[in-house]
């Protein structure tokens, strides 16, 4: 028994020290792929952007009142949603979406949206079990996405009729919308500049390579792709904004401006889209989002932060809407997985 418990841990250890040797190679390799881009001074970085990329430009929190008169505009309403899954492999799965429009001068009165997605119960006349193979992980990810991008823009778009704003904050790039929800975001574009709401996208997690792309078509020996989130991490003091030239946004051609900031005191930069023809208040959106920042937060608007907390649909929620209304033979012979059964 006591030799079969040591095996046991003497396996585990093997593991830990493969594990262990696995990561210090990533890190040696990841190293050595940026030495000549994080090798870069300040100095002479800053100088490539300007010259490159887009001006670099030192930003003011916005006094009391201008606030004031934002919020004697309209107020602001912050847009985000969330989406949870409960059940096994495919079809045996629901998913449900929320989406929140939330007002800064209407705190108290929420619009909430909401929907739900079974490959059980298709929305086209299909059986589930014989579209197996149609439905491979990345169409279940283009529906995810699809349900999701469309019930924000809803939201956004029933958030003018209620609310009337000066500004919409979505959480998240605006091109994904024109990706996943094209026909529901050009009513929200045109409604939002027929009526002068001013709509940009707040993204946190940046996932482009315009500096990268740049740098490797002025030196030929650059291969690899190296992304904005690391390249700038760092870069920008605290308060900073540069404003992408169209000419290097790759989101130009869809019709939006972007610009990248230091929002708080965390090294780390987030992004912003706005639509093109309103590509003016750029900056002035830029100042709103860092003055609804706090310095010492993660770089997020403070107003997003609440309506990402109240939009979330946890596990705990996800579990008791199936256990309080659907009946306990369905609820357990459709969604209850091999592994939830364990646990």
């Amino acid at each position: 028994m006591v030799s079969r418990i040591y095996k046991g841990v003497k396996k585990m250890y093997s593991l830990n020290h493969s594990l262990k040797e696995k990561v210090t190679n990533l890190n040696d390799l990841i190293k050595e792929k940026y030495r000549g881009i994080l090798g870069m001074n300040t100095r002479e970085f800053r100088e490539f952007i300007q010259e490159h990329i887009g001006e670099i430009r030192a930003m003011d929190k916005l006094e009391k009142r201008h606030l004031a008169l934002y919020e004697a505009k309209g107020g602001i309403v912050g847009v985000d949603g969330s989406t949870n899954r409960k059940g096994g492999s495919y079809p045996h799965y629901v998913e449900a979406y929320q989406a929140l429009a939330k007002s800064t001068i209407y705190a108290d009165e929420p619009l909430m949206l909401a929907d739900i997605h079974s490959p059980l119960y298709p929305e086209k006349e299909e059986n589930p079990l014989e579209q197996e193979e149609k439905n491979s992980e990345r169409n279940t990810e283009d529906t995810k996405n699809i349900k999701l991008a469309t019930i924000e823009v809803e939201a956004a778009l029933e958030s003018i009729d209620k609310f009337k704003p000066y500004a919409i904050l979505m959480d998240g790039g605006l091109i994904r919308y024109n990706i996943y929800a094209y026909d529901s975001w050009i009513k929200l574009r045109e409604k939002c500049e027929k009526q002068g709401i001013i709509l940009i996208g707040v993204i946190k997690d940046i996932k482009t390579s315009i500096i990268g792309d740049v740098m490797r078509k002025l030196d030929s020996s650059i291969e690899d792709t190296f992304y904005d989130r690391e390249i700038l991490f760092g870069k920008l003091n605290y308060g900073e904004i540069i404003i992408i030239r169209d000419e290097v946004n790759k989101k130009d051609p869809e019709g939006y401006s972007s610009a990248f900031l230091r929002s708080s005191l965390a090294p780390s930069v987030i992004g912003m889209d706005i639509i093109d023809s309103q590509k003016g208040h750029i900056e002035e959106m830029a100042r709103l989002v860092f003055t609804l920042t706090p310095e010492n937060s993660r770089g997020v608007p403070l107003w997003l932060d609440i309506v990402d907390k109240e939009v979330k649909i946890s596990d705990d929620i996800m579990e008791a809407l199936m256990e309080r209304y659907m009946d306990r033979d369905i609820y357990e012979r459709f969604f209850v997985s091999e592994r939830d059964k364990r646990n």
